[in-house]
This record gives C-alpha cells, structure tokens and sequence, in this order.
C-alpha cells in the first residue's frame, strides 16, 4: 500500500493547485509558520532564515511565477488575491490548523490580503519590511530614497550607478536581466553593504529573479482602510535604512492595526534577519511564544 508522503518532512515539496504546480519547502522545527517572500518575481532562497528555525518550522513558499512552481496561462492572472488563494492552498495541504504568517515586502501584501479575507485563521501575522499600500507616493518616496544613496556612501563608486540601474530592472523585458539587475541593485537593501561585503558576496552572486509577473496585472494595493479590522495578534518589523518598505510604512500598519507590535531594526535595511540575525529571530520567536 503507497501512502503519500508527509507535507512536513523537512526538504522541498510540491502540490498541485487550480491546476498549477506550487512548490514550497520546510525546515526548522517548533511551531509552524508559513513565510511568503517578496518581488513579486525573486527566488525564494533569500529570505531563508537559520536563526528563527531553531524555534520555529518553516514552510517556504516559492509563489507561482518562480523557480520550481508552475506558471498561469494569463499575465493578468497575477493578483494579489491569486497569490493569496495559493498560500491557502497550501495551508489546506499541510492540514494546518492556525499556523504564523510572515510576509515579507511584496509578500507582507499578500499576508495582509490573507488576513483580512480570513481573520481567523492564523495564531499571529509577521509583517516584515512591508506596506499597506503602494501607488505614487509609495514609489516617488523609495525613488527618491534611493537617488540619496551614493551620498550617503560617497566612498563607494559603485553607489553611483545603483539609482539608475534600479529603474533599469523595473523595465527589464527578460529573466537574465532582470536577475543581473537585481545582483547590481542589492547593496541598495542593505544599511551598509560594503560594510559586510565579503559575507554577502556569495547572497549577491546566487540571487535569481524573473520579470515581475504583476508588473501590469492591478492597480495599486491599498488597505490602509482595512487594517482596523484586523484582530489577528500581529507583529510588524522595519528596517530603519529600506528605502522601498523602511519605518513610515511598517509605523503605518502599526497604528493602523489595533494591539499590533512594532519593532525597528537600528542597523538593517531591507533585509533585517541578514543584517541582524539574531534581534529579527528574537523578536520574532517573543512574538510566537506570547501568541
């Protein structure tokens, strides 16, 4: 008698949903906690977190549209709300009763849609260097964030060029572009990239990504007059040098979702549990614990 393996093993695992192959991948052990990364369009492999799985288990998605997982038949496909009916597809799959949520950046949209479509289903929501909305404001204040970079590290010449290749990415046409793009960029989502250059080298050489499948599937994501509703215990983390999600956003969310903690990180960018490993996984594994 085949008995079909169990959705929990520790390694990488693929469902199918609506028809499309969705992989995701577990480690860590402790209580469950699904993690739904950013882009849309970047591999997976950045947001892995070593620390908090010494505490907790973690189901790393890889949303549709990316590495191993199947793609949609139509450009338009690609909506918030699609991802977040994956992200419950998988939930149904792995028989998870109330799990954590931790969305990061675009993914922090997609768990604050989860959330709000339904309320009861999780034992607390992780927002991490996210937002509750995009638009014109939120980008000509990241562009403009990001246009003050080479000032704030005029000793590195690299600096320089890393504005514009930004708004090359966003209009890269390929998946190599868009990838090597990306590898230019990176040092923008770090406090002080250059400070740590050597550890983060092999991140930056590994990073893959592919052309944002929602570059023109919605308008802009808004729930700044939703977030009063929610009633799930939740924990929102910035980092105090992002310049795409930084702390007006993640100040946002917490006045606008009610018992909601803050934490900001001091020395991190967009990317707090590298930069500050050990203060994202302890603020995180309090959250879990007190939930």
């Amino acid at each position: 008698m085949n008995l079909a393996p169990d959705p929990l093993l520790p390694g990488t695992h693929t469902v199918s949903i609506e028809g499309v192959l969705q992989r995701y991948h577990i480690a860590g052990s402790g209580p469950l906690c699904l993690v739904h990364p950013g882009g849309p369009g970047l591999g997976w492999e950045y947001l892995r977190m070593p620390e908090l799985e010494r505490h907790l288990t973690l189901v790393y998605l890889e949303p549709i549209g990316t590495g191993g997982s199947g793609h949609l038949p139509r450009p338009q496909d690609y909506r918030i709300d699609t991802y977040a009916r994956f992200l419950r597809g998988v939930m149904e799959h792995l028989t998870a009763t109330r799990p954590f949520l931790l969305g990061h950046s675009h993914g922090g949209f997609v768990a604050q849609h989860y959330v709000l479509t339904h309320p009861d289903a999780l034992a607390g929501l992780i927002l991490y260097d996210t937002s509750p909305r995009t638009g014109e404001e939120f980008w000509n204040q990241a562009l403009s964030n990001l246009d003050r970079l080479p000032q704030r590290h005029p000793d590195q010449p690299e600096a320089a060029g890393i504005p514009e290749a930004f708004r090359q990415t966003l209009a890269a046409t390929d998946n190599e572009s868009c990838t090597q793009g990306l590898r230019a960029v990176l040092p923008a989502y770090f406090a002080d990239y250059w400070a740590h250059e050597a550890g983060l080298a092999p991140l930056r050489a590994s990073l893959r990504a592919w052309i944002d499948p929602m570059r023109a599937a919605e308008p802009p994501f808004d729930v700044r007059d939703m977030l009063g509703g929610i009633t799930t215990p939740s924990l929102i983390i910035s980092g105090a040098h992002d310049f795409i999600c930084g702390p007006h956003w993640g100040q946002m969310l917490h006045q606008g979702i009610p018992h909601s903690q803050y934490i900001l990180l001091h020395d991190s960018g967009h990317l707090g549990h590298i930069e500050q490993p050990d203060a994202f996984a302890t603020a995180i594994t309090t959250f879990t614990r007190e939930s």
